[in-house]
């Protein structure tokens, strides 16, 4: 593999002296006591707004987080066999994300890879928002235990534009099966499709990291049909060639191992569908197969949101609405959304605690030597 670049740092001598820039630079300053009270201001107001928002947001979606969080007595439904194939399909799409997360970072030790992950989105879950959050406390994981920090920087950034570009690919796959989709409700047929679009998924991200053309006329449609729509705008420009940077980037990092990392990251999309998929069949759904597709797709989607924690009341909401549209029962959809929201929310959460307590206990403040796969 290629050396990576460092990181460019600005050098003075260019333009005006640095005496004069620096005589400058103190005269725009503002007084200590006006930047500090200015800043806090605004730091007031951006929490107190999101506060505000995540507040109205779940007042909205109140009764129908209560109407899924309340089936839990109605989890006895759900066929033992079925929760057990939820749990080992969810336990896989992690396994799949700590496999993405080994390459991208160059690291062999998967107990660390492991628990950080584990820990980081656990609390991106708890907070509006949190995806940030949730990276930068993994950053701060891996860096405590001595993996190297830019190259740790680099590989977790590496790793969320992949998670996020295939989900982004998801719907627009999506739709092909919904308009083809046939009269036949079985989760059978739900699974072929599943799997046809993952399998998809896999060939169109192949061929996006590995040739410059394809990827760059895809990108130069979505600008020009951008611009058309927000015309009023600041039209974008050169975004393929932004894109095209930011793919480089990511076979810089991966080297030969992309398509292992993209495999991983397809799976554990595609294993977490398998999980909604056994929901369904533990309750004795036969939704239409096209419509579950999207459904999914709508989760992840809504799970996005980031004025409540992971997406909480919203997913509940879209995904219970769209497995009614797909034909499954009131009771049975909500049953369902809880069963998989257990498994892909809330069990997480816990294990996510337990994880930073093992993680700290094993290293602690200790700098431990990482061995990197190179």
């Amino acid at each position: 593999m290629a050396p990576r670049a460092g990181v460019s740092r600005p050098q003075p001598g260019y333009g005006a002296p640095v005496s004069q820039k620096a005589g400058e630079a103190r005269r725009r300053r503002p007084a200590p006591e006006e930047n500090d009270d200015a800043g806090l201001r605004r730091r007031v107001l951006h929490s107190a707004f999101w506060l505000a928002l995540t507040a109205i947001s779940l007042y909205l979606v109140a009764p129908t987080l209560t109407q899924t969080l309340g089936s839990w007595r109605d989890l006895q439904r759900v066929q033992p066999l079925w929760l057990l194939v939820m749990l080992a399909s969810q336990a896989a799409s992690f396994a799949c994300l700590w496999t993405q997360q080994r390459l991208t970072l160059h690291l062999r030790e998967w107990f660390l890879i492991v628990t950080s992950q584990l820990a980081g989105n656990a609390l991106a879950k708890v907070m509006p928002g949190g995806g940030a959050a949730g990276a930068a406390l993994q950053y701060r994981m891996l860096v405590a235990a001595g993996a190297p920090a830019t190259e740790t920087a680099v590989g977790l950034t590496v790793s969320s534009l992949l998670v996020f570009a295939v989900l982004l690919l998801l719907p627009v796959l999506s739709l092909p099966a919904l308009i083809g989709g046939g009269a036949d409700h079985s989760l059978v047929e739900a699974a072929w499709i599943g799997f046809a679009i993952f399998a998809a998924l896999f060939a169109a991200g192949a061929v996006a990291l590995v040739f410059d053309r394809p990827l760059a006329r895809v990108v130069a449609l979505v600008e020009r049909v951008r611009n058309r729509l927000l015309h009023r705008r600041e039209p974008l420009k050169g975004l393929p060639e932004r894109v095209l940077r930011e793919r480089d980037r990511i076979l810089e990092v991966l080297g030969r191992a992309w398509w292992e990392a993209l495999l991983a990251t397809v799976g554990r999309w595609a294993f977490d569908y398998f999980t909604l998929l056994a929901a369904l069949a533990g309750v004795g759904a036969r939704p239409s197969p096209a419509l579950v597709l999207l459904s999914f797709a709508v989760a992840q989607i809504l799970a996005q949101i980031p004025v409540t924690p992971g997406g909480l009341g919203f997913v509940e909401a879209g995904l219970t609405a769209t497995l009614k549209l797909a034909g499954v029962r009131t009771g049975n959809a909500v049953l369902a959304t809880f069963a998989y929201r257990f498994l892909s929310y809330w069990l997480p959460l816990a294990a996510g605690a337990i994880a930073a307590i093992v993680h700290r206990r094993r290293y602690g403040g200790d700098r431990s030597e990482v061995v990197a796969l190179r």
